[in-house]
């Protein structure tokens, strides 16, 4: 196992810097690697309403559920929560001169949006957790 670049955590799914090159295109590698953001509103899962399953794009974890998907106009896919507790990582992210929660794939420690509270979006959680699509793959009707 090898730690993500930015965190001190063992990850269960571990590759080299050169593997996750040659598996992800140079877009993905930027998001899930390198903690970039797509732009707002070019993402494929923006405002798809298929039902099924969001797994992460580098290691095929499950990440979060189309049950929990809602439309909250920022740009990015959102979610109100992760198909588990453990799914995903949250790290305080201190970068561009505000605070922020990032998250990441609990399995592969890739970077996947930031997760943002009291907003006052009608869902059970008050979260919004704004998801890069570049860093998802849907699984369609994998729910049930």
């Amino acid at each position: 196992m090898t730690a993500h670049p930015t965190s001190s955590r063992q990850y269960p799914v571990a590759k080299s810097d050169t593997e996750w090159r040659q598996q992800l295109s140079p877009a993905e590698y930027r998001v899930l690697r390198e903690a970039g953001t797509e732009r707002a509103w070019v993402g494929e899962y923006t405002d798809t309403e298929t039902e099924g399953v969001y797994r992460c794009k580098a290691c095929s974890a499950e990440l979060f559920r189309s049950t929990t998907k809602f439309h909250s106009n920022c740009g990015w896919p959102s979610f109100y929560a992760p198909s588990e507790s453990d799914a995903v990582e949250l790290i305080t992210d201190r970068s561009l001169g505000m605070v922020r929660t990032e998250v990441r794939c609990a399995s592969c420690g890739s970077h996947l949006g930031h997760v943002f509270e009291g907003e006052g979006f009608p869902t059970p959680t008050d979260q919004r957790y704004c998801i890069n699509s570049i860093s998802l793959d849907l699984e369609p009707g994998a729910e049930g």
